[in-house]
């Protein structure tokens, strides 16, 4: 897999062993603004890499340092969600400059990537995560567009569950405590809510608990025979 070095200066020492994979859109009007700012001391943001539209991969730090990508944010455990990842951001404009579909030879590098990475740190896929689902009130990428079913289907990531599904008729209270036991930041349940639909039930994302939503939360949930690997 080839890497082109593209030194960023934001970063600092990890406290944390690696164990999260988070990805980003970039959200910015050019690939080129992206970088420019990924690499600007003044900004205070950087990640470890950076996916071109054409699948070019850019290393901007090193995976053993700490990239500031993630922000306030939590999953799980983990509070500290910079200390314990690594950050991808993938080139897209975003929500606010013209969402759009990834193209295929980007999404072919991010899964090398992922594939990589997943497999040098032993990374769960449970712990495979967008940037939404660790800030729900913050942010909304990789966004509803980012194909997580491909992912899923070459075991890098969580699939979406569409067999034997039960509902267990959870009210709004319970259905945000396995939310959170699943690992949301419930804080905000309706940011939470939209944040797990724009995961898991991407082609409607209305913040309303409906028997769907509880019958894919509930299998997540569920024990698998392999686990969460």
């Amino acid at each position: 897999m080839k890497v082109v070095e593209a030194p960023s200066p934001n970063f600092n020492a990890r406290t944390l062993p690696i164990t999260m994979l988070v990805l980003h859109y970039t959200g910015m009007e050019s690939a080129e603004a992206a970088v420019t700012r990924l690499q600007d001391p003044a900004a205070e943001v950087s990640c470890h890499y950076l996916v071109h539209e054409d699948g070019q991969i850019l290393r901007m730090v090193a995976d053993e340092h700490r990239a500031w990508h993630a922000g306030k944010s939590h999953w799980r455990d983990i509070e500290d969600v910079n200390s314990a990842s690594i950050g991808i951001e993938i080139v897209n404009p975003g929500h606010e400059w013209g969402y759009r579909a990834f193209p295929e030879a980007q999404i072919d590098a991010v899964i090398r990537l992922v594939a990589h990475l997943k497999d040098k740190y032993e990374i769960t896929r449970g712990n495979v995560v967008g940037h939404s689902d660790i800030a729900p009130t913050r942010k909304r990428d990789p966004g509803e567009l980012f194909p997580w079913g491909k992912l899923a289907r070459l075991r890098l990531a969580l699939p979406r569950p569409t067999k034997n599904l039960a509902d267990p008729f959870w009210s709004e209270a319970g259905f945000c405590l396995a939310l959170e036991r699943f690992g949301y930041d419930v804080s905000d349940r309706m940011a939470a809510i939209m944040a797990f639909q724009r995961r898991f039930r991407p082609e409607l994302i209305d913040g309303e608990i409906d028997a769907e939503c509880r019958m894919i939360l509930l299998a997540l949930l569920l024990p698998k025979p392999q686990g969460d690997d």
